[in-house]
């Protein structure tokens, strides 16, 4: 197999919720895949794409597949790559502010690492991280 591409596809429960977030902490739209169905960003350098999706849409779509509540499970956990500390804390003071959940402050991990988690408001988890 060599894929073109290859993107997420994550269950939420409000997208206007959810737009606001990820608009807020700055991450570019990709706008020919929003819809009344999901909306979508492009993350990283080079634009590795998530999309999220109403839950019972994509639920529908997948036929056989039930989405977990993120709220008690990890269905998976990106990380985000820090250029260093300072971003690190900048990065989770704006989470903060977009209304995102701190689920481990700031701290450093052994001698070359520095991060922390966070939950976007349906719970999907990310790991920021400076090495």
């Amino acid at each position: 197999m060599r894929p073109k591409m290859i993107w997420a596809n994550l269950a939420v429960t409000n997208l206007e919720r959810t737009q606001k977030f990820y608009t807020e902490l700055g991450f570019k739209p990709n706008n020919p895949h929003t819809s009344d169905e999901l909306v979508s960003f492009f993350f990283g350098e080079n634009e590795f794409v998530i999309h999220f999706f109403l839950k019972n849409i994509i639920e529908r779509n997948l036929k056989t597949m039930n989405f977990g509540d993120p709220q008690d499970s990890n269905e998976i956990i990106f990380t985000l790559s820090a250029d260093n500390k300072t971003q690190v804390d900048d990065w989770a003071q704006e989470v903060k502010n977009a209304g995102g959940t701190i689920i481990s402050e700031p701290e450093s991990f052994g001698e070359h690492y520095y991060g922390f988690v966070f939950a976007d408001p349906d719970g999907h988890k990310f790991n920021v991280f400076f090495m």
